[in-house]
Order: C-alpha cells, then sequence, then structure tokens
C-alpha cells in the first residue's frame, strides 16, 4: 500500500530537481500538509494518480483517448490499495488500459519525470464531485515497437503514438528529450 511518507519522498525528490516549479504544483505540496490519503481516490480535496510517458524507439509517445473526459491522455489511473510503489502503479495501469506486459517496458527513473495538478470534473454517475488529480508521470522505454495495444474498452476508445515533439505541454516534451538524451536511448539497439 501506498502511504503519505512515500508520496511525499517522491514529491520532494522531484522538486530537488525542479525547485522552480513548487509555485506550479502548489495545490500539492497544501495537500501533504493536511490530514488525508491522497492514495485514495475517495479524498476529493484532491488525490495522487500516476501516470506513463512510453517512449519507443522512433521518439513517439503512446497516447490513449480517454471515455470519460474525451481527450488524449498517456496511460495511467488512481492508485489501487494492492499497489506497494509508485512507478509500479503507473506500470500496472499501462498493462490494464493497453494490455502492454510489463516486461517489455523500463522504466528510466524512480523519480517521476513530470508531476502534474489538474481539475477534475464532477461525475454524477459515479457520485463524485469535482476534484484535484495530482499526476506524477513517469518515463519509460518501450522494448518492442512491434507490439500490439489492445484497449480496456471500459476506459479507453483510441490509441495513437504521436511524436515526442506533439507532446504537450511543452516543457513535457523538453524533459523527455533531455531524460532521453541523458539515458542515450537514441544509441541503443532497438532505436
Amino acid at each position: 500500500m501506498i502511504d503519505h511518507d512515500q508520496i511525499a519522498k517522491t514529491v520532494t525528490a522531484y522538486l530537488e530537481r525542479h525547485p522552480d516549479e513548487a509555485h506550479r504544483l502548489a495545490p500539492l505540496i497544501a495537500a501533504l500538509t493536511q490530514p488525508g490519503d491522497l492514495a485514495s481516490r475517495k479524498t476529493f480535496t484532491g488525490h495522487v494518480t500516476c501516470s506513463a510517458i512510453i517512449v519507443d524507439s522512433q521518439q513517439r509517445v503512446l497516447h490513449i483517448r480517454h471515455n470519460a473526459l474525451q481527450t488524449w491522455l498517456r496511460p495511467g489511473g488512481h492508485l489501487e490499495t494492492t499497489d506497494t510503489n509508485l512507478p509500479e502503479a503507473a506500470l500496472r495501469e499501462v498493462t490494464e488500459e493497453t494490455a502492454i506486459p510489463t516486461a517489455l517496458l523500463s522504466l528510466l527513473d524512480d523519480v517521476p519525470i513530470d508531476i502534474d495538478t489538474h481539475p477534475i470534473p464532477a461525475n454524477p454517475a459515479k457520485d463524485e464531485p469535482d476534484h484535484q488529480h495530482f499526476d506524477l508521470r513517469y518515463a519509460l522505454t518501450l522494448a518492442d515497437d512491434d507490439i500490439a495495444v489492445t484497449l480496456q474498452d471500459e476506459e479507453v476508445h483510441d490509441f495513437a503514438w504521436l511524436p515526442l515533439k506533439s507532446v504537450e505541454p511543452t516543457t513535457l516534451s523538453d524533459k523527455i528529450a533531455e531524460l532521453i538524451a541523458s539515458t542515450h536511448f537514441e544509441d541503443s539497439p532497438s532505436a
């Protein structure tokens, strides 16, 4: 089970690398000082989600079309009580939403490549008020560009491999490009 301390340590490690982003993450930083379980999707002041930035050898990023939000996102979602760490939660979500086996994915760094805070609209069907998602985004590489993607129909209805340069926001695509360059991903045998 992921606890408050693990989330706080991860956010601290991220802010040590990106101290200029503290103002952007103010809602998450404030939530870490308040009582409540940020790992629970029932914490409606805001809760943590994890997503995966999957990069293939052609430096394309996997995007999925989310059913509820009707927008292109990277695979990801809510934490489960069975998750033991944050990167594994991102990997689990990839497998659930796309059926890509975790054995074909390599985590580039234990520290998220990005953290985003964004509002989620109310969902009366699930009895959920509007709330914040604090999305910890992990960078992964894919070992096989020819892997079949099988979508989880309940949550997503389409996928696309988009060029790295088209990833939004631009600061995220810049971070991905920098991480790829620093890990020499472009020199790997699968590239």
